[in-house]
């Protein structure tokens, strides 16, 4: 009777639990099952399994095998558990030291020579193991990826047999390094040419982490203002890249090791679905929203995207996390993400351009702007007018922006007063915080409820409406919010309530 240990990783969002690969050779006739919730991917690993082992020149034993993934109850899926299982085969029927293997674990899928083969997911593996005292091992296509978690030992191989060699004492494996960083060129906002209003909106946007939107007609620079934002930002801190990287490597998209550390500007088309966008499938995979996580979501022509897309965002927006829910499983995803929008003003574009284009009637644009939810709006901290530019604007020797490297010196002073005084961006701030932080003398304070009862705001934008004060105040250096403040930041509410469907 033999018996053997070994440590793996699941996969359950981008947590990574250890997972106990138990593997036993008891007697009866020749056969192999697998038990703790193993799904399809993983009960296919017996075939893999055999044919590697006897392909590294290794016996597959003629007796009845039973591998227990423990915990029983977590659904384990992929084929990260073809290494421990392989290996555990191995050590239960004494052809490697079982000794070993208590200091390591081991993910990788094996292909039918005995190659390992990359996974998902690797990443967060790393990360989860750091702080066991065990190294990690991995296949050498992972290698890059696992070795961004500093804090653990992580080793690579290209097929069992090396693995089995390492066990052995006959050969050391290679220590993964992370791959040397490449600089991802960023778009200056020195090429957008005017629309002042909209460069400051995008200015606080990025200083406080504000959801902005851009209402313009075709062509008047809104995307290419929505694709300078990124630019704007500080730099990710190492936790801030390492979550954001985590996300991407369990998407099954691919993780680019050499740009872990760029903040990432999603711009999914307007036909995606509500899956696309929140993440979902049999086994739940991060949708856009947590793409953008740590970075920036540009949803352009909102009003063309389906009802019910748009309306998942609304939890997510307040929360900064999407849970995908399913009948064996529950999977969490970060989504603290900045939101840009735009939108065109009525279905043909035009209304309210100085050249009285536009033949939309008023029904037309109410349907139109219908189209967006009053809640969902009621999330978005700025509403900007693009209006369009003169020609002469956009001759070649007119005056450019201001570059970007002089507005996000200014971002990152504000944003060092945020942490200073709450640990926390302005956005973020929640009711007790807002409170504290955002106080108004008397006068400012009733010009604040005239405006709400005015304009038929809700609480939540009487809280957002203080959080943009606040931000236009750590932009200006000053300790307190000054009318100038307030009422700057009630003129990025008010251009369009008067015309935003009801709630």
């Amino acid at each position: 009777m033999g018996l053997a240990l070994v440590h793996g990783r699941a996969r359950a969002g981008i947590r990574a639990p250890e997972v106990k690969v138990e593997v036993h050779l008891g007697g009866g006739l020749p056969s192999m099952s697998i038990v703790g919730l193993p799904e399809a991917a993983v009960r296919e690993a017996k075939d893999r399994v055999r044919a590697a082992i006897q392909c590294a020149q290794y016996e597959f034993p003629a007796r009845r095998i039973t591998v227990n993934l423990a915990p029983a109850d977590l659904p384990k899926g992929g084929g990260r558990f073809d290494l421990p299982i392989a290996l555990g085969i191995l050590a239960a029927s004494g052809q490697i030291p079982a000794e070993p293997l208590r200091d390591w674990e081991f993910v990788g899928e094996l292909g039918l020579t005995g190659e390992l083969r990359a996974i998902d997911g690797a990443l967060p593996a790393a990360l989860a193991v750091a702080g066991t005292g065990r190294a990690l091992l991995v296949p050498a296509a992972n290698g890059a990826e696992a070795a961004l978690a500093s804090d653990v030992a992580v080793h690579t191989a290209r097929t069992l047999l090396e693995v089995c060699a390492m066990l052995g004492g006959q050969k050391s494996l290679p220590q993964a390094v992370p791959p040397p960083q490449r600089e991802v060129p960023t778009i200056d906002l020195r090429d957008v040419r005017g629309q002042a209003q909209a460069r400051r909106a995008l200015e606080i946007a990025a200083a406080g982490g504000h959801h902005l939107l851009l209402v313009g007609p075709p062509g008047c620079g809104k995307t290419l203002l929505a694709s300078r934002l990124p630019g704007l930002l500080p730099p990710a801190s190492e936790a801030e890249a390492l979550e954001t990287a985590a996300v991407l490597s369990v998407s099954g998209r691919g993780l680019d090791p050499t740009a872990w550390r760029t903040r990432p500007f999603r711009n999914p088309h307007h036909t995606a679905s509500a899956v696309a966008l929140v993440g979902g499938g049999a086994e739940p995979r991060p949708g856009e929203i947590s793409l953008a996580h740590n970075g920036v979501l540009f949803l352009d022509e909102l009003p063309e995207w389906q009802r019910h897309a748009l309306e998942v965002l609304r939890e997510p927006l307040e929360s900064g996390v999407v849970t995908i829910s399913r009948a064996a499983r529950q999977s969490e995803f970060p989504a603290r993400f900045q939101l840009v929008a735009a939108m065109n003003p009525c279905p043909c574009g035009w209304a309210g351009d100085v050249s009285s284009r536009c033949r939309c009637s008023s029904d037309v644009i109410t349907r139109y702007r219908a189209r967006i939810s009053g809640p969902l709006l009621d999330r978005i901290d700025l509403h900007v007018d693009v209006p369009r530019l003169p020609p002469s604007a956009l001759r070649p020797d007119a005056p450019g922006g201001e570059p970007s490297a002089d507005v996000a010196a200014r971002v990152a002073s504000a944003r060092e007063r945020q942490h200073a005084r709450a640990g926390t961006l302005n956005a973020q701030l929640d009711q007790s915080a807002t409170m504290r932080d955002c106080r108004l003398i008397p006068k400012d304070q009733a010009l604040l409820e005239r405006a709400i009862e005015a304009l038929h705001l809700s609480a939540r934008s009487m809280h957002r409406i203080l959080r943009v004060a606040r931000t236009i105040a750590d932009l200006d250096g000053s300790d307190a919010i000054a009318t100038p403040h307030l009422t700057e930041a009630l003129g990025y509410r008010g251009a369009h309530a008067a015309h935003s469907p009801s709630a």
